[in-house]
């Protein structure tokens, strides 16, 4: 494997006449909370940029050698880099992203390789966590393989807040799906001619979410990038007010995941801090979160028998009040065809639920094809839909993207695994398991099975 030089990138004078195509940052209004009750932990040099940054998204800021992994054996060159996003949270203005490129080996196609966009699912939200930093896990680094082999370089980006300074905004949409569109951006800008601007984007569970941001914001925030397709796997998105309404998740879940939440920008601005919602019990859960990752974190919650009733200092109904509906996007049409893969045994987001996304997505009118994968998990959704996945994404960017089956497509049975409630059509009216708008923030499963 070839890997590059470090080579820094200065600063672009020019950066703001981009402004009329939407690659100019907007002012600050806001201040990113930083330090270590956000979750920031002294990395490498590499991480911290402490000069002005450039106003354009997506400028490539530096880039070094990316971390070897065993299973990554189809890069030919493999960069760690640090970019340029701005804040969707805190609405601080321009803030330094990490991520990693993975070119594949040999002589790139005429126009450069095209490129797959990879965003990943829940890590945790301290620094420690970021894939560019610890390396993909073995999961993921086959995953971007096969992305690898088949012709296509790949783009990860950590994410705001991840590796970088401040809060993962973990579970928000519009910050996951700025990382992403601006680390396409920083490679096309660091790789001129081997790289094509021709993107797909595919992201599983927290990272499904990413991806279907980055098809809803990439018209107004990024329209130099050419983006064909979105694949999302393990689906986490929520739709209030989409025609079909899954059962409540049951109750007795592991809490370390809220507290991820909860670290990571899930608060209202109004909200008590965070310190002060947690129980004692479950303090240990709050510190793993600030330094460590959420594998972790859940074993931790599972020695310590810890469960939502007694993490917390105030009940469910006011803890949903005080959190930002972070999954919820309202359905509209996007401007590409989507794919969405769900493991049928998937006990992390029930079926249901992720037919419910599919359900809303099709009725505003998107060309949706829905996968279920019979005896797949929600580990395993990712690999069990690449074939399809690199089918779908030929197809669009050959100029014939796939119609969708929105009209063929019913709600998982009940005697599925995590699934409940009556069958349904895409089509079919929202059962009433919850009051239109008022859905309560998203609680995946398990940490370990992102």
């Amino acid at each position: 494997m070839r890997a590059a030089a470090f080579r820094p990138v200065g600063p672009l004078l020019a950066a703001c006449m981009l402004a009329l195509a939407g690659g100019c940052a907007t002012m600050p209004t806001g201040v990113l909370p930083t330090g270590p009750r956000a979750g920031d932990v002294p990395l490498s040099p590499f991480y911290r940029w402490d000069g002005p940054l450039p106003a354009r998204p997506g400028a490539l800021l530096r880039e070094e050698p990316a971390k070897a992994q065993p299973e990554i054996d189809a890069a030919g060159t493999a960069l760690r880099i640090l970019y340029v996003s701005t804040d969707a949270r805190w609405s601080s203005g321009p803030i330094p992203v990490s991520g990693t490129v993975y070119l594949p080996v040999g002589t790139p196609p005429a126009g450069g390789w095209p490129i797959a966009a990879w965003a990943h699912g829940t890590l945790g939200v301290a620094d420690v966590c970021a894939p560019s930093w610890t390396g993909h896990k073995p999961r993921d680094a086959a995953y971007v393989n096969r992305w690898l082999k088949a012709g296509f370089a790949v783009v990860a980006t950590d994410y705001q807040g991840l590796g970088g300074p401040g809060p993962h905004a973990y579970l928000l949409w519009e910050a996951e799906g700025r990382s992403v569109l601006d680390a396409v951006r920083a490679a096309l800008d660091g790789r001129p001619g081997l790289l094509a601007n021709d993107v797909i984007v595919t992201g599983q569970s927290q990272g499904s979410g990413a991806a279907l941001g980055t098809a809803r914001i990439a018209g107004r925030y990024a329209p130099d990038v050419r983006l064909r397709a979105v694949i999302a796997t393990g689906v986490v998105s929520t739709f209030p007010n989409g025609p079909y309404g899954p059962a409540p998740a049951p109750e007795g879940r592991s809490p370390h995941f809220t507290i991820l939440s909860l670290v990571g920008g899930g608060l209202r601005d109004d909200a008590p801090d965070v310190d002060a919602l947690v129980s004692a019990r479950a303090r240990p859960l709050l510190e793993a979160a600030r330094s460590g990752c959420s594998r972790q974190m859940a074993a931790q919650a599972r020695a310590l028998k810890l469960g939502m009733a007694d993490a917390f200092t105030v009940g469910p109904e006011a803890l949903a009040r005080l959190r930002l509906p972070a999954t919820d996007m309202e359905a509209v049409k996007l401007p590409v065809p989507l794919l969405l893969g769900t493991g049928s045994a998937d006990r992390t987001i029930a079926p249901q639920r992720q037919f419910a996304a599919v359900a809303a997505l099709c009725a505003a009118g998107n060309a949706v094809t829905w996968k279920p994968y019979p005896g797949v998990g929600h580990d395993g959704s990712p690999h069990a839909a690449f074939d399809d996945a690199l089918a779908f994404a030929q197809a669009a960017r050959a100029g014939r993207p796939r119609p969708g089956n929105c009209a063929q497509v019913s709600a998982p049975g009940a005697s599925e695994p995590g699934a409940s409630g009556p069958r349904a059509s895409a089509s079919a009216p929202r059962a009433p398991a919850s009051k239109p708008g008022a859905s309560a923030p998203f609680t995946p499963g398990r940490a370990d099975r992102e």
